[in-house]
């Protein structure tokens, strides 16, 4: 067979796979953004002294609890959750994007994609716990890291995991700086003035996740180095470490925005990435 007939019963076979899946994609997308905007949006507040709290994944969604509409937006994004964590896990079995079907993907880029999908199972999960009322707090990752450091090669597990996380945020950095984060977006159905925008944002919001990231992953290496688990931070301990270096508020309210910025760009992602 000729390989345009390959590539036509290939875009068949994608054509053939369930949208629904897709739209569970879209879902979890604006599910995430949310999430980042309200992170950001606390910590922007910090930042001008007008409230606020530094805080993580999980503490941004204790922030909703308790309130009838916190309750309802809950349950709304454990379903974004659940529907992102379905999707991803779709596309690492298949090992094709849903719209893509002679995009097949190599087998590093489906365990990334599981990994994914078992991380916003984990995050669809500790939401439902919020819901039913069984997740008492936040993550402590002082009492997490002081558990793993008495295993054997402890240490060396908390260290890799700390350069684990120094890599994913240059990572994002590049792909901040490369604007790479356009090359899965459908920019043709953009208006030029449209694409420019969410270039910005999407610039600012990478790079702010960036050094949120390479800032966490430093504070586990020296957790490990010094075999002290006080010296792990999560999220919200990075922005808190933030505040407290000089023109702390300054470097904060950057951060932050640009966290928020990504979540803005989630947004964006939710409605033209392609699935």
């Amino acid at each position: 067979m000729s390989g345009a007939g390959l590539t036509s019963q290939a875009r068949i076979t994608a054509s053939q796979k369930p949208s629904w899946l897709g739209w569970l994609g879209r879902l979890g997308m604006a599910a995430a953004g949310f999430l980042y905007c309200l992170i950001g949006f606390l910590a922007i507040q910090l930042a001008l002294g007008a409230g606020g709290k530094a805080t993580d994944r999980t503490g941004a969604l204790q922030e909703l609890s308790g309130e009838w509409w916190g309750t309802a937006l809950l349950i709304v994004v454990a379903v974004g959750f659940a529907g992102y964590a379905l999707w991803r896990f779709a596309v690492a079995a298949l090992g094709e994007k849903l719209e893509a079907g002679d995009d097949d993907l190599s087998v590093w880029k489906r365990l990334w994609y599981a990994a994914r999908g078992l991380f916003y199972a984990f995050l669809c999960f500790t939401t439902v716990e919020l819901l039913i009322g069984w997740h008492s707090g936040s993550s402590n990752e002082k009492e997490q890291t002081a558990k793993v450091l008495d295993w054997p090669a402890g240490r060396w597990l908390i260290g890799a995991f700390g350069a684990g996380l120094v890599c994913w945020g240059l990572g994002s950095a590049y792909r901040g700086v490369t604007r790479k984060f356009k090359d899965d977006l459908h920019t043709e159905q953009m208006s030029p003035r449209g694409e420019k925008w969410v270039t910005r944002v999407g610039v600012l919001g990478y790079l702010a996740r960036a050094v949120v990231y390479v800032l966490v992953g430093v504070f586990f290496i020296r957790a490990a180095w010094q075999y002290d688990p006080d010296e792990a931070v999560g999220l919200d301990g990075a922005l808190q470490k933030l505040l407290g270096q000089p023109f702390g508020p300054v470097l904060l309210g950057v951060v932050a925005a640009g966290l928020f910025a990504y979540g803005i760009f989630y947004f964006v992602r939710a409605a033209y990435r392609e699935v």
